[in-house]
């Protein structure tokens, strides 16, 4: 078992290391659906966002769908993120139980900017015409335990973003596994998130009236046209991670979690986090995420939570705040039940 935890250490370690020399290929702002990068879960986000192989609870789904195979009862998460610049994001999502048939996950994520003034060259003080920006993902998912050990699980989302009257939209396809040595021993797990095809812009905002020939008079100069955008693709982010359990004394717990993230639009990056659990009642949480990412503005995150219970009815409510260096700091919430 020593052999075994070490050897996965000195891999998450060689990753990690590897950061560095790759920082110099950063493809920042080169893929959309960046909403979709927003870790909804206050209680994984306190551990700083490694939560690739946290094995319990509905709230690791996000990070990790082969966690679904072990979603053996109902239970409902509802987030809600205090997001940068007065931007909020919401989410939702439930876990249905089949029996021997395995689980079922279904979610909603909702990003809005609110109400913001059109603004042009000409009327830099406002046309007095107001727009918004809400991006939505709805979810799917399936996963199973292949053996008392290893889960596995996949996610499909249909994933939409608007600027006022233009849209884009894909589906996009998560997928991960968790292996677990033993019932109280290490966790190992990976994922591979927002897989999926490319996505385009249109809509009536980018409708034009088009002059075929600027040059010749009496033609047709208000010719009906539109204006074409590119392609672009997703974040895509591969996660590979550990987690530690240690049980302590008077039903107290301990969980030690390391990520590494390989994203496809940004530098590969590590994160670190613990939760203390105090009789199974109180929970805190302290993290560091995107360690060795290049020009990160993220860093220390910190948590807490209560859960409780009666029979067969189980709640919690986790907070968490992160640091997001000049652009402040972020706070979530997340209310769960299961039953």
């Amino acid at each position: 078992m020593n052999r075994t935890l070490l050897a996965a250490l000195a891999t998450l370690a060689a990753l990690a290391s590897s950061a560095a020399p790759a920082s110099a290929q950063t493809k920042t702002g080169t893929a959309v659906g960046q909403f979709l990068l927003i870790e909804p879960s206050a209680r994984i986000t306190g551990m700083g966002n490694a939560g690739v192989s946290i094995v319990d609870g509905l709230q690791a789904v996000y990070y990790n769908p082969g966690v679904i195979g072990h979603l053996d009862r109902y239970e409902l998460a509802f987030s809600r993120a205090d997001w940068l610049a007065g931007i909020r994001f919401d989410h939702a999502a439930m876990t249905v139980p089949l029996g021997r048939w395995g689980n079922a996950v279904a979610s909603v994520t909702a990003l809005n900017s609110g109400e913001i003034e059109v603004r042009t060259v000409t009327q830099p003080l406002g046309t007095g015409e107001r727009y918004s920006v809400t991006n939505v993902a709805l979810g799917v998912g399936y996963g199973f335990q292949i053996t008392d050990r290893v889960a596995a699980g996949a996610q499909i989302n249909f994933v939409q973003e608007t600027i006022w009257h233009t849209s884009a939209s894909t589906f996009t396809l998560n997928v991960g596994t968790l292996y677990q040595l033993s019932p109280n021993g290490l966790l190992i797990g990976a994922s591979l998130s927002n897989f999926g095809t490319s996505e385009r812009f249109s809509g009536l905002d980018l409708r034009i009236d088009y002059d075929n020939d600027p040059s010749r008079l009496g033609d047709n100069n208000t010719l009906p046209g539109e204006r074409y955008t590119q392609n672009y693709s997703l974040p895509q982010v591969f996660r590979v991670g550990l987690g530690m359990p240690y049980r302590l004394a008077g039903r107290s717990r301990l969980l030690v979690v390391a990520d590494v993230a390989h994203p496809s639009d940004n530098t590969e990056s590590a994160s670190l986090g613990a939760e203390l659990t105090i009789r199974e009642m109180i929970a805190l949480r302290a993290g560091y995420q995107s360690l060795f990412q290049e020009d990160s503005e993220v860093g220390l995150t910190l948590g807490a939570g209560v859960q409780g219970g009666l029979d067969t009815f189980h709640y919690r409510l986790d907070y968490a705040w992160a640091d997001q260096g000049r652009l402040e700091a972020t706070h979530r919430l997340t209310v769960g039940v299961t039953f």
